[in-house]
């Protein structure tokens, strides 16, 4: 249960970067809401994950499930550039997240 909700928050921790974004600075009332309530439950779920997983891994897992996750919403849905270094760098992390998984 707790990997299934440290995924869950690593997926709304794009969510809460890319609201970050459209909030322009939270002059824009919808993107700063979905930032706050996105911030909050995936700070919560973190939190619970890291009852049962050590916080060197859960942390890792956390932001590289966010990072890999808000640079392909950004690549796929807001224009930022698609090259093959890029995407074999966000490979690379993935290999990590997946590692840290397989050898915890």
């Amino acid at each position: 249960m707790a990997w299934l909700v440290l995924v869950i928050s690593g997926l709304l921790e794009t969510a809460w970067a890319v609201a970050l974004d459209r909030s322009a600075g939270f002059s824009r009332l919808l993107p700063s809401v979905v930032f706050v309530v996105a911030l909050a439950l995936s700070m919560g779920g973190l939190a619970y994950a890291l009852r049962d997983i050590p916080v060197g891994t859960g942390y890792a897992v956390w932001v590289g499930i966010g990072a890999v996750g808000t640079a392909l919403v950004s690549m796929v849905a807001l224009g930022e550039s698609v090259s093959p270094p890029r995407i074999f760098c966000l490979l690379l992390v993935v290999a990590g997240v997946v590692g840290l998984k397989i050898f915890h």
